[in-house]
């Protein structure tokens, strides 16, 4: 297992023994939300969910839920010490231990905004990134990893940036004046960049490594609350629910 993921899980046990979870026998339950469901019916229609190719699936935990993006969705029950003894050798795995870690973090209150924006939300999250960045980065150069349209379309008029994706269809086009890269570029965009806007995805799927300890970073999104909570990351999600 990848060392990011050896130390995210001795923090999850940490705290779980500690709230003396690990012997109880809690199911969480886990299930690929609609389009509708996760997002609503925004008046925007590019956002990556909305294509389908990848799908919030939501843990449920008590009175709580939490969320991961991913592309190997299912149903899933198992008992917390059981979530800790999966592998994270793959999408599916790494995304019930996300999921299921933001809802145990929401339900002992440690985390908020664990479940993603709705309808005309992510508009106004997309709005409210550029002041978010004012004080500490003007002006500084980006790179986002993940494609947010909203994100990209109001950093690019404020930002030189450079934005990576996952999705070939997406890659090579021009959105918002900027050319959506491959992953394949991840070294030389990071190099470039100032500051990195990441989406909280990269937990989930395991294309966070190549990311850390290079430049700022800030997560962004619902499949990181949990994660950047225990290891003390910046998080940017302002209208999550």
């Amino acid at each position: 297992m990848d060392d990011f993921y050896e130390q995210l899980k001795k923090r999850v046990f940490a705290l779980w023994k500690e709230e003396g979870l690990l012997s109880e026998k809690i199911q969480i339950r886990a299930r690929a939300l609609s389009t509708k469901e996760a997002i609503g019916n925004p008046e925007h229609q590019d956002f990556p969910i909305q294509k389908g190719k990848e799908k919030l699936m939501q843990a449920s935990f008590m009175d709580a839920g939490g969320q991961a993006f991913t592309d190997m969705y299912g149903d899933y029950e198992g008992t917390l010490e059981e979530v800790l003894q999966l592998p994270m050798d793959n999408n599916h795995q790494r995304a019930v231990f996300v999921a299921s870690l933001n809802a145990v973090l929401r339900h002992l209150g440690r985390i908020e905004g664990s479940i993603h924006c709705r309808d005309e939300e992510p508009v106004r999250c997309g709005k409210a990134l550029v002041p978010y960045l004012k004080d500490r980065y003007s002006g500084v150069r980006i790179t986002q990893v993940g494609f947010q349209p909203r994100m990209v379309e109001n950093l690019a008029a404020a930002h030189p940036l450079r934005v990576l994706d996952m999705d070939p269809d997406n890659i090579g086009t021009q959105k918002f004046g900027v050319t959506i890269e491959s992953a394949e570029n991840t070294d030389d965009a990071v190099q470039w960049a100032d500051l990195l806007l990441v989406t909280g995805t990269t937990v989930a799927n395991g294309s966070i490594t190549p990311l850390m300890d290079k430049k700022p970073i800030i997560f962004y999104g619902t499949t990181v609350a949990g994660a950047a909570h225990l290891m003390g990351w910046e998080r940017f999600c302002p209208c999550s629910h």
